[in-house]
C-alpha cells in the first residue's frame, strides 16, 4: 500500500522538464532524418552524379557540428534519465523505456551504417577528380536513403511514445484501476470542539 500511495504522489517539476527536453531533442531528430527522406534526399536525386557527391560530403561534414550533437545525443542520454528517474512509476515507465529502445536503435543504425557510409564518401575524394562518380554514388545512395527512412520512422514512434508517457499518470490516477483515496473526514467532526459541541 505504501508503493501505491508513493506512486501517486505528483510528478516533480525535474521529472517533468528532462521528459520534455527528451520529447523534444527526440521531436529534432525525427524532423531532421524526416527532412532528409521527403525533401534533401528526392532533390540531389535529380542532381548529377559529381554535384550529388559533392553536396553529400558537404552536408556531412558541416552536420558535424556542436547543434546537431546536442539533439542526437541529448534525446539519448535524456531518455534514458528520464526512463530511471520514472523507474517507480508504472503509469508512464513503460512508454518511455519503449522509447529508449526505439531511439537506441535508431542511434545505432546511424553509427553502424550511416556514419560508415558517409566517411566512404568522404574518402572518395575531390569529386571533380572522380573517375567514375556514378559507382561511388551508387555505392551511396540507395543504402544510405533506406536506412534514414527507417531511423526516421523510429525516432518518430519514439516521440509518440514519449508524450503518451504522462498521460499514462493522469489515466492512472483517475481511469479504471487507478487507487482508491480513502475519503478524508470532515474537519468539524475530526475536531475535539467539533465533537463536544455534537453531543
Amino acid at each position: 500500500m505504501t508503493t501505491n500511495q508513493a506512486d501517486d504522489r505528483p510528478t516533480p517539476d525535474s521529472h517533468r522538464l528532462v521528459l520534455g527536453a527528451a520529447a523534444v531533442t527526440t521531436g529534432l531528430m525525427a524532423g531532421t532524418f524526416f527532412i532528409f527522406s521527403c525533401a534533401v534526399m528526392p532533390a540531389l536525386g535529380r542532381s548529377d552524379d559529381r554535384t550529388f557527391v559533392e553536396v553529400m560530403q558537404n552536408v556531412n561534414d558541416v552536420i558535424e557540428n556542436p547543434v546537431f550533437f546536442a539533439g542526437f545525443f541529448g534525446a539519448l542520454v535524456l531518455t534514458a534519465v528520464a526512463a530511471w528517474q520514472h523507474r517507480r512509476s508504472p503509469g508512464p515507465r513503460g512508454w518511455i523505456v519503449a522509447a529508449l529502445v526505439l531511439y537506441t536503435l535508431a542511434f545505432l543504425f546511424t553509427s553502424a551504417v550511416n556514419v560508415p557510409l558517409n566517411n566512404a564518401l568522404a574518402g572518395a575524394g575531390d569529386p571533380a577528380h572522380l573517375a567514375d562518380p556514378a559507382a561511388v554514388r551508387d555505392r551511396f545512395e540507395d543504402a544510405w536513403n533506406a536506412w534514414n527512412a527507417v531511423r526516421a520512422v523510429l525516432c518518430t514512434a519514439a516521440l509518440a511514445l514519449l508524450l503518451r508517457a504522462p498521460y499514462a499518470v493522469a489515466r492512472r490516477r483517475t481511469g479504471p484501476g487507478a487507487y482508491p483515496v480513502p475519503p478524508q473526514e470532515p474537519p468539524y467532526f475530526a475536531s475535539a470542539d467539533g465533537s463536544s459541541a455534537s453531543r
